[in-house]
C-alpha cells in the first residue's frame, strides 16, 4: 500500500516566520519517511490545491529546507481566497478531494489565521462524509495575534518588536528635530479590530515622557477632542509627539478613521491612511509640522530584526503539526501555551479548529491605561518575551540570504480547473 501523502499550504497575509513553520513541518516529515511518503506544498495557498498546482518539496536540498527558517514572506507563495460553505460552492469542495485522491494526500495541513482553520475544519468535514479521510491539522499564523486559545500566534512576536524598535528610533529622531521642524510623528500599523500591534509599540519606552506618547487602539472609540488635546500636552511638556495609531482605530459609531472604500477576498473593509488622516487633522486643528510613515509590508516582512522567541515558536508550530497528525488527530491546531511563573517558558497545546475558525481575540481592558492612550504594566507583561532574542539571516556582501526554493511542481493526473 502507497504511503500517505501531506500537503502543505499558507493563507493570508505573511509573515517573517511563516517559513519557519514550513520549515518545520518538511524537516519534521522528512523524518517519518516511513509513514509520509512525498510532502507537497501549494503554489499559492489553497489554490494551489485546487489547480493541482502541487510543488513537490523533495526535490529541494536540506540546505534550502534549513534556509526558510531565516527567509521572510511565503516561500511557496499565499492568497487570500476564502471557500465558501460546502452548499455555496460544492464544485470547489468536490476540486479539492478530486486532487488528493489523485494524488493519495491524507495530510493537509493549513498554515493561517482565523479563516484558513475555518477552511481546513471545513474540509476535514467534507472528507469523512466523501469516504476519503483526511487529518486536517491548523498551524498558526497571524502578524494580528487575534487567533484565539493559543497565548499567542507566530509571526506577531517580530512585528511587535520591529514596531517597538522604529517608534523608539523615530521618537529620537523627531525629538532631536523638534525645536525648529518637527513636532508630530505618526506611524500607522496593522491591526483591524484588535491593537495587539500598536500596543507592543508602547514597550519602546517606559515614562511619560517616552515615545510613543500616544496610541490609538481600536478598541478605544477615537475622541477627537480629548486626542487633539492629549497632543498639545505633550508637545508643551516635551517640544513634540510620537503617536503610533492601528489601522482600524474606530469612530464612536465603530466605523474607521481610514475606511479605504473596498473589500479584500475575504469581504473585510479595506484600510490604510489612518496615518496622514491623523497628522493632517492635527495640523488643522493645531498647526504643528508634522511627519507620518505606514509600516505596511514592511513590519511583517522583517526578519532581519525577527524575534527569536517567535522563530522558536514559528518552528515548533510546524513540527507540532506533523507530530499532531502521525498521532492521528484531526480538525486541531497546535497553540502555545504560557506556563505561569516570573520566568517566560512555554508549551504545546491544542485546540480544536471548530473553537479557533472566524473568531477574533481582541486585547483585554485591562492592558490598557485608564486614559486610553498607552498600555499598563499587565500588557509590558504579556508583550515583553514575545520579543525577546535576536535570529539573524546569515548576511553576505552586506544584504541578508534568503531561501529561493526551485519549487518544481508534480505531474498533474487531472483536467485543468475551470474555477
Amino acid at each position: 500500500m502507497a504511503k500517505a501523502n501531506l500537503f502543505y499550504a499558507q493563507s493570508g497575509g505573511v509573515t517573517s516566520v511563516i517559513n519557519a513553520s514550513a520549515c518545520g513541518v518538511i524537516e519534521t516529515a522528512r523524518l517519518h519517511k516511513d509513514r509520509i511518503g512525498k510532502v507537497y506544498a501549494g503554489r499559492n495557498g489553497i489554490i494551489g490545491a485546487l489547480r493541482e498546482e502541487l510543488i513537490d518539496t523533495g526535490k529541494e536540498s536540506a540546505a534550502t529546507i534549513a534556509a526558510l527558517r531565516h527567509t521572510p514572506a511565503g516561500a511557496f507563495g499565499s492568497c487570500r481566497y476564502k471557500l465558501k460553505s460546502f452548499e455555496e460552492n460544492q464544485a470547489e469542495y468536490e476540486r479539492l478531494m478530486a486532487v488528493f485522491k489523485a494524488h493519495n494526500i491524507r495530510y493537509f495541513l493549513y498554515n493561517g489565521g482565523g479563516d484558513s482553520q475555518d477552511t481546513a475544519n471545513k474540509v476535514s468535514q467534507l472528507s469523512i462524509r466523501a469516504g476519503f479521510p483526511i487529518q486536517c491539522i491548523g498551524v498558526p499564523k497571524t502578524v494580528d495575534n487575534d487567533l484565539p486559545i493559543t497565548d499567542n500566534c507566530p509571526g506577531f512576536g517580530s512585528v511587535a518588536k520591529y514596531v517597538a524598535v522604529s517608534i523608539r528610533e523615530a521618537g529620537l529622531d523627531v525629538a532631536s528635530m523638534c525645536e525648529s521642524s518637527t513636532k508630530v510623528f505618526v506611524m500607522e500599523v496593522m491591526g483591524r479590530h484588535a491593537g495587539w500591534i500598536a500596543a507592543a509599540g508602547g514597550l519602546a519606552g517606559k515614562g511619560r515622557d517616552a515615545p510613543p506618547h500616544i496610541i490609538l487602539f481600536p478598541e478605544i472609540a477615537f475622541d477627537q477632542k480629548k486626542f487633539l488635546k492629549k497632543v498639545q500636552s505633550c508637545v508643551k511638556a516635551y517640544g513634540y509627539c510620537a503617536i503610533v495609531v492601528s489601522e482600524g482605530a474606530q469612530n464612536k459609531d465603530g466605523s474607521f478613521l481610514a475606511d479605504a472604500g473596498g473589500k479584500d477576498a475575504f469581504g473585510h473593509v479595506q484600510l490604510g491612511g489612518v496615518a496622514p488622516f491623523v497628522a493632517e487633522m492635527v495640523k488643522k486643528e493645531l498647526g504643528y509640522k508634522y511627519h507620518w510613515a505606514v509600516s505596511d509590508y514592511l513590519q511583517r516582512a522583517a526578519r532581519h530584526i525577527a524575534s527569536a522567541t517567535d522563530v522558536e515558536q514559528a518552528y515548533a508550530m510546524g513540527k507540532a503539526a506533523v507530530e499532531f497528525a502521525l498521532a492521528g488527530k484531526n480538525a486541531v491546531m497546535p497553540t502555545i501555551v504560557r506556563k505561569p511563573g516570573k520566568k517566560y517558558s512555554w508549551s504545546v497545546g491544542e485546540a480544536k479548529l471548530s473553537d479557533v475558525a472566524n473568531v477574533e481575540k481582541t486585547m483585554p481592558r485591562s492592558f490598557i491605561s485608564a486614559d486610553g492612550f498607552s498600555i499598563t504594566q499587565a500588557a509590558r507583561d504579556y508583550f515583553s518575551p514575545l520579543i525577546q532574542g535576536e535570529d539573524y539571516p546569515p548576511y553576505k556582501n552586506g544584504l541578508p540570504q534568503y531561501a529561493r526554493p526551485k519549487k518544481v511542481l508534480a505531474e498533474k493526473k487531472l483536467k485543468p480547473w475551470k474555477g
